[in-house]
């Protein structure tokens, strides 16, 4: 066999994306623009490094509601692509005593 490479995220908590979102998660912990922004932020890093997507369907309901919310665009029932984005979406941690650390993902 072969061995692989890790893969490693970084993210720089001083980009102004990053800052956006961290203000918006702060003002609403569950608010579920926030989830989908950072999860796609995520698949978007994803495919921009040349993954694969395990879905790309959720991925691309994510992106109709977030043009669906900044065209204000009022939601009707949601597909059942919309709801297995939903229930694929984990769920926000709560406060952290040290959240301004960079967290290690493998």
């Amino acid at each position: 066999g072969y061995m692989a490479a890790k893969k490693h995220m970084e993210i720089n908590p001083d980009h102004n994306i990053v800052e956006a979102l961290r203000v918006k998660a702060d003002a609403d912990k569950n608010d579920k623009s926030v989830k989908d922004l950072v999860m796609l932020l995520f698949e978007t890093s994803l495919l921009s490094s040349g993954f694969s997507l395990e879905d790309p369907t959720i991925h691309a309901s994510r992106i109709y509601r977030m043009i669906k919310l900044g065209l204000g665009v009022e939601e009707d029932e949601e597909t059942p692509a919309e709801e297995a984005a939903a229930e694929d979406m984990p769920a926000l941690e709560g406060d952290e005593a040290d959240d301004s650390r960079m967290e290690e993902v493998d």
